[in-house]
């Protein structure tokens, strides 16, 4: 074998070692969110302020619109949806919601001044002031929720006097695809790749140290804490920030005992891999050294390059086979039992692509700061966000909007 194919395998070797000790890790990350203790839901019941940016149509609104009205919830709760424009087509859906769910208190709000390129959070920060409750609960526009999902993600703020106060609670969520390969590859990286994430990262830093967009349950107490959503008006990865800011302010983060879903648009190849990017941009950014360690994560994708280098050598298909056993375990154990995620036995053929691919993106991500966010590009750095514009990047004042 010439010189430089032995050092690849080598290398790849090393990698798909490092691969399996991370499955390993991963796995043991589930079976202690698995141990964990329960917060009992119904206990304690707040009143809630639900609160709904959105802009434009996803698939399945109306129905995690809906969701969010059938709750099986002992206290008061409120809806308060909030848009840019009174010509925003997610409009007609919120009244109908308000004539379906007459007896729900659900409100529109007019959110018309642009705070930041953060189309989202701009919107947030303009409807707190409407909030009746000082337990508020934001969600992506198109998370669909169970009958029980406010009691679960109230139940982590019940005073305790032998912990510091909970100011944030998140939770776990999967992706529900919608046709094309890419849909199914993005649905397979959330309950397969982005999951067992969470739940390392929750271990190793010995608890939650970030939010997810899924779900961000935050107290008054805690949102003052930290600046309010003014804040965060300028940021990427407001999910991501607002729960660092918590912690950092002394207050706990949570993970709900409440798995909810995702709606992963019918992505054609150009936008899964545009969405990809600005997401592994974004992640690069927000968690530097976590984001850099990725390389000793990708086993399978390291395997599948080292059985190419080594000529298909019966060591390097031994670490293979242990390498694809690792990762379907993880799949099967997290993306099935933890998220209940059943197109993952569909999709399962799918990991090894997956795997390649999102290693291609991780290395990818290197390559620049620059991210596409509908349909203008922005440089990502420290958090911020900033317009490229063809003479010079200029701070933007005009909001960038995405939900998910």
């Amino acid at each position: 074998m010439p010189t430089f194919a032995l050092l690849i395998a080598g290398i790849t070797t090393l990698l798909t070692l490092a691969g399996l000790a991370y499955y390993v890790i991963a796995l043991w990350a589930a079976r202690a969110y698995l141990r964990r203790a329960r917060f009992p839901a119904g206990a304690f019941a707040p009143a809630i302020t639900i609160l709904k940016p959105v802009h434009g149509l996803d698939p399945g609104l109306a129905e995690a619109f809906a969701s969010h009205c059938r709750q099986q919830y002992s206290g008061d709760y409120e809806l308060i949806f909030g848009v840019s424009s009174l010509l925003d087509p997610a409009i007609p859906l919120v009244r109908q919601l308000q004539t379906d769910f007459s007896d729900q208190a659900i409100r529109l709000v007019l959110c018309p001044d642009v705070l930041g390129p953060n189309g989202k959070v701009s919107n947030l920060a303009q409807m707190v002031p409407h909030a009746r409750f000082d337990l508020l609960v934001i969600n992506d526009a198109d998370i669909r929720v169970s009958p029980h999902y406010l009691g679960h993600v109230a139940a982590p703020f019940a005073p305790d006097a032998n912990q510091s106060p909970t100011g944030l609670v998140t939770s776990l969520y999967r992706g529900r695809a919608h046709g094309t390969i890419p849909s199914k590859l993005e649905a397979l990286g959330i309950a397969t790749d982005f999951a067992p994430g969470v739940l390392t990262a929750r271990l190793l830093d010995g608890g939650l140290r970030f939010g997810l967009g899924s779900t961000l349950a935050v107290s008054r107490r805690a949102l003052d804490a930290i600046g309010g959503f003014e804040a965060l008006a300028d940021a990427l990865a407001d999910d991501y920030e607002l729960g660092a800011r918590i912690a950092a302010a002394g207050f706990r983060v949570e993970l709900a005992d409440q798995i909810v879903e995702t709606s992963v648009p019918a992505w054609s190849v150009s936008g899964y891999f545009r969405h990809q990017l600005r997401w592994a941009r974004t992640m690069r950014d927000s968690r530097q050294a976590g984001y850099a360690g990725l390389l000793f994560s990708y086993g399978l994708a390291w395997a599948i390059l080292n059985l190419v280098a080594s000529g298909f050598s019966l060591f390097a298909l031994a670490l293979f086979s242990l390498a694809l056993f690792a990762r379907v375990s993880i799949a099967l154990g997290i993306g099935v039992g933890i998220l209940e995620d059943r197109q993952v036995l569909r999709d399962l053929w799918l990991v090894p692509l997956r795997d390649l691919l999102a290693l291609t993106v991780w290395a990818w991500s290197y390559a620049s700061d620059t991210i596409d966010w509908r349909g203008e590009q922005f440089t990502l750095r420290n958090g911020k966000l900033t317009r490229r514009t063809p003479e010079a990047s200029t701070t933007s004042t005009a909001p960038a909007r995405e939900q998910n």
